[in-house]
């Protein structure tokens, strides 16, 4: 069987799998195997939370956006519906930051959405 010369693929693939598991519990930061494992479970999770963590923005701006627009009286569906026909065009997480930090602004769109709603 011919020798195999790996140079240091090896070795620094191990280490580079260890460095990751840097700060895991027992094992899973010392043994390869077990390192390895936990590194890749950690990379999964890790994928997994970024998309979640977008969606989870998501529900926080629309629960701030609506309690804006109950102050006001008015829906969330109606409010969103309202701005897309009156065509103000901004982001959920802008409208939740004026509901929360600026409610005169808020208050002044609210006003333009019942407006187009009534006009439309």
């Amino acid at each position: 069987m011919p020798r195999v010369k790996r140079s240091t693929n090896r070795r620094d693939s191990r280490k580079k799998t260890l460095a990751l598991a840097k700060g895991f519990f027992l094992t899973k930061s010392k043994l390869y195997r077990s390192a390895q494992e936990a590194v890749e479970k950690a990379l999964r999770y890790g994928y997994v939370g970024r998309k979640r963590k977008k969606r989870d923005f998501r529900r926080l701006f629309v629960v701030r956006i609506n309690a804006g627009c109950r102050m006001n009286g008015i829906s969330y569906s109606k409010f969103i519906g309202g701005l897309k026909k009156a065509a103000i065009d901004l982001n959920r997480k802008m409208l939740a930051d004026l509901a929360a930090n600026d409610p005169a602004a808020f208050t002044t769109l609210v006003e333009k959405a019942k407006s187009a709603l009534v006009s439309a």
